[in-house]
């Protein structure tokens, strides 16, 4: 992690900001213990419902999900185990089309193409970078700008969407960037700077969003100016996608948008919902993006509002320890909205935030 620039003393004290740790975060031995066994049950059920072809209901964006929560776990799974493996690296392949997405339909590309690529880097096998090229070039390709006819002061400039409505929002942002980081897409690209012209205006921060709406909580919202929940509120789900595209594209820990977002988190620390969201509506997505941004900001605990300390490891597993069912899946039993009664793919993203907080 790169070092943080000393805040000052007082704001360090009051605030208690992002700060530079070089000792591994700590995880408390027996929720590890309890969180690796959970993550065996899920993959467990993974297994047991993947299908002939090696896909998960036939999608390439589960499959892709599922197959990252094999590599990423603890077993430190490779195409050397087996069929399990190697035939979703197969389906995925199989999926691959000649503008370089991968996908098994018109529908996601972004979603599905990013996935795909993130599994299969981290498979380690060389043999598929070929692949990983074209489907980056097909996700810059995506990005809205001059290409597409927009001026960088519209407010979808540098972003990304599903692929093919000209509507990105946040979500589809953040995993592009996610891919494109985790692929080495070469940090000087002109997609990272345009990225954040984007992410800029989904951040509740008038200094740095230039739209009329934004206000000044920290926190990020869908798309600038748009909310699926109503309003252009900040909520959780968002926060953490915007936190972590931030980092993707090279902002230091000790940028003020960092620090916003970062602080709009311990103002709403909370892993009994989807913070900002009624109905707990996208609690799974939350969960996981949740991880992905505590891990890349590398601290061991969060310090809330109210100088509270979170170890967010523990706090996550015992979240999650709490809803696994006993035949080792976990679904969204509040809301079925975006997914979550799917228990495939929540389940492949229960494992993969597990795999992250016993890291």
């Amino acid at each position: 992690m790169r070092p943080l620039r000393v805040l000052a003393l007082c704001a360090a004290v009051l605030l208690a900001p992002l700060q530079a740790h070089a000792a591994d975060p700590v995880m408390d031995p027996d929720l590890r213990a309890k969180a690796k066994r959970a993550t065996d049950e899920g993959l467990r059920f993974l297994r047991s419902v993947q299908g002939e072809d090696g896909s998960w209901l036939g999608s390439v964006g589960v499959t892709a999900l599922a197959l990252r929560a094999f590599l990423e776990s603890h077993r430190g799974y490779d195409e050397s185990d087996g069929a399990f493996i190697t035939r979703p690296v197969a389906f995925l392949l199989s999926k691959v089309n000649d503008d370089g997405s991968i996908s098994e339909s018109i529908q996601n590309r972004n979603y599905n193409t990013a996935t795909a690529i993130f599994a299969l880097k981290a498979t380690g096998n060389p043999t598929y970078a070929t692949v990983i090229a074209g489907a980056q070039k097909f996700l810059t390709g995506l990005q809205i700008d001059e290409g597409e006819g927009y001026a960088r002061d519209h407010k979808y400039y540098g972003g990304i969407g599903y692929g093919g409505d000209e509507r990105p929002d946040l979500s589809n942002q953040y995993l592009a960037l996610e891919a494109l980081s985790k692929t080495a897409l070469d940090p000087k690209d002109p997609v990272w700077e345009k990225a954040l012209v984007f992410v800029n205006r989904t951040q509740n921060r008038s200094e740095s969003n230039d739209q009329a709406w934004a206000g000044n909580d920290g926190g990020f919202t869908y798309m600038p100016g748009y909310s699926p929940y109503g309003g252009t509120a900040s909520y959780g789900g968002m926060t953490h996608a915007g936190l972590i595209s931030l980092i993707y594209a090279g902002v230091d820990r000790s940028d003020p948008r960092v620090q916003a977002a970062y602080d709009w988190i311990r103002a709403n620390y909370t892993l009994d919902e989807n913070p900002g969201v009624k109905g707990r509506h996208g609690l799974f997505y939350y969960f996981t993006a949740f991880a992905k941004s505590m891990s890349a900001v590398g601290e061991a605990e969060v310090v809330d509002v109210a100088n509270q300390r979170h170890n967010w490891r523990n706090d996550l597993a015992r979240k999650l320890l709490s809803l696994q069912a006993p035949d080792g899946t976990w679904v969204n039993s509040d809301s079925q909205r975006w997914w979550e009664g799917v228990k495939e793919l929540v389940t492949a993203r229960s494992v993969i935030a597990l795999n992250l907080a016993v890291r």
